[in-house]
């Protein structure tokens, strides 16, 4: 058992521990989300107390989560559309003065010489605190299915519904958050759109573009549409909305 501590404010942390931290297991287009980076700065400026970081007993950050505030009534079909969305909801509702009372896990991610030791959940768990203690009352998240690169053909309807021989969920970051309680509500099939030249995604890819159409890519959860006439390639990521207890 790794002894732990938990710090928020992610700000006091060097971006490049932060970076190195957060984009290990992530393919490079994932900052792509031309929206995300337009919003990101006010979520790290409105939100400090719900960016954490996982220390152990040297004080190295071993694992780090963040969330955002949003005013959602409970309703599935009130869902923000995924991920992106509840970063424009929470941002512009904390400029508006809307009184938000749900957390939306946006990211928790483990350092990756210590994963599969429950650090993860342990990051969700104090996340979901951090959102009790801020008078949150519900806590939901637009989880990043793990595996569904694997299958970026399937539908993530279908995909969410898989399970193991065991009944548990096939892919293991939905099992990770099921085993803590959490319940799928819906899928979100466009959770976050990244954009990017056709230079820029073959870089990302490393797979050559040659012609207009719909690519399959590495870690992609569904198929890059690309469009040499304009010179564009559109990603749009599949989440699936999850409901913590």
């Amino acid at each position: 058992m790794i002894s732990t501590t938990v710090r928020s404010d992610t700000r006091t942390w060097p971006d490049e521990q932060l970076t190195e931290l957060f984009s290990d297991g992530f393919p490079q287009f994932i900052t792509a989300d031309q929206l995300v980076k337009e919003y990101f700065g006010r979520v790290r400026e409105f939100f400090a107390a719900l960016n954490l970081m996982l220390l152990d007993a040297a004080g190295t950050p071993i694992a780090a989560g963040w969330g955002v505030p949003v005013r959602w009534d409970g309703r599935v079909d009130e869902l923000p559309s995924g991920y992106t969305d509840a970063l424009v909801r929470a941002v512009e509702g904390h400029e508006q003065g809307i009184e938000p009372d749900t957390l939306v896990i946006c990211a928790a991610v483990v350092t990756p010489a210590l994963k599969g030791q429950g650090l993860a959940g342990r990051m969700l768990t104090a996340l979901r605190d951090a959102g009790q203690d801020a008078g949150l009352q519900r806590v939901i998240a637009p989880v990043r299915p793990t595996t569904k690169a694997r299958y970026p053909l399937t539908p993530i309807e279908s995909y969410m519904r898989w399970r193991r021989d065991d009944g548990t969920a096939l892919d293991p970051w939905i099992r990770t958050h099921e085993r803590l309680g959490a319940q799928i509500l819906a899928p979100a099939p466009v959770s976050q759109t990244m954009t990017g030249t056709v230079a820029e995604w073959e870089g990302w890819t490393n797979l050559a573009l040659p012609e207009s159409g719909d690519y399959v890519i590495p870690d992609g959860l569904s198929v890059l549409r690309v469009d040499r006439d304009t010179d564009v390639g559109t990603y749009q990521e599949p989440n699936v909305w999850m409901r913590h207890r």
